[in-house]
């Protein structure tokens, strides 16, 4: 990938469709659209149902999370299509989000003064846009694990492709599968804590609007493109 960088005359790509300036007071700014949020729920409900019904079916000590699922052998038959239901949605979200989460100049110096936020000193942080490079990591990381997934959970899918696959194969995509879902559930888990952590993060996701304030502190570059660009009320 390359380096991102709006060009003159040209909508900045971290600009979609939906995102608009409200004069106040208070200004407000719509980040997310109604169908924008569907998409995001229907996603992070998947996953979260795909972890429970994956840990089930992972070790007998969590067996009886397969109680939520209406017993073992249901479990077994839901886990992979909702692996499907989740492909399906977040291939439509890649689709929405990628190009505001392709890599910009800033996010090298984002990534620089990484300590800083964490540290409380977000005045020393760059301005960026509709994502900061840590939301851009989390984005592309679900995007190639969920890739992973798929494929793994295909190769494992005796029902339907058990002829495709030798035993060792699948003894392999298991492996990868396991692993794999390890590590998403660490990324999800890492960006459900960001969103806590950075208040007005989940009012965002659930109303799609957030404050001035708000996008000012912290994507200002994306507020600036906002108010800039031909139509946007003055400010």
């Amino acid at each position: 990938m390359t380096l991102h960088d709006p060009v003159a005359g040209v909508a900045p790509a971290d600009v979609e469709t939906g995102d608009a300036v409200h004069p106040g007071p208070p200004v407000t700014v719509d980040r997310y659209t109604l169908g924008a949020r569907i998409n995001h729920w229907i996603t992070a409900i998947s996953l979260v149902l795909l972890a429970l019904s994956g840990l089930a079916l992972f070790t007998p000590s969590l067996f009886f999370l397969t109680g939520l699922f209406g017993g073992g052998q249901m479990t077994r038959i839901l886990h992979p299509w909702i692996g499907v239901v989740l492909f399906c949605s977040f291939a439509i979200l890649f689709v929405r989000f990628f190009k505001a989460n392709l890599p910009a100049r800033e996010d090298v110096t984002w990534v620089a003064h990484s300590a800083d936020l964490l540290a409380g000193r977000e005045e020393k942080m760059p301005e960026v846009g509709k994502y900061n490079a840590g939301q851009k990591g989390v984005f592309w990381a679900m995007s190639a694990l969920i890739l992973i997934l798929i494929a793994s959970g295909i190769v494992m899918w005796d029902q339907y492709f058990f002829d495709l696959t030798t035993i060792e194969q699948k003894r392999i995509a298991i492996l990868v599968h396991s692993i794999t879902a390890v590590v998403i559930i660490c990324v999800w888990i890492v960006h459900v804590y960001a969103a806590i952590w950075v208040k007005g993060t989940i009012g965002a996701m659930t109303r799609g609007r957030v404050t001035g304030g708000w996008a000012w502190r912290h994507h200002r570059k994306w507020l600036r493109e906002l108010v800039r660009r031909p139509g946007a009320p003055a400010e």
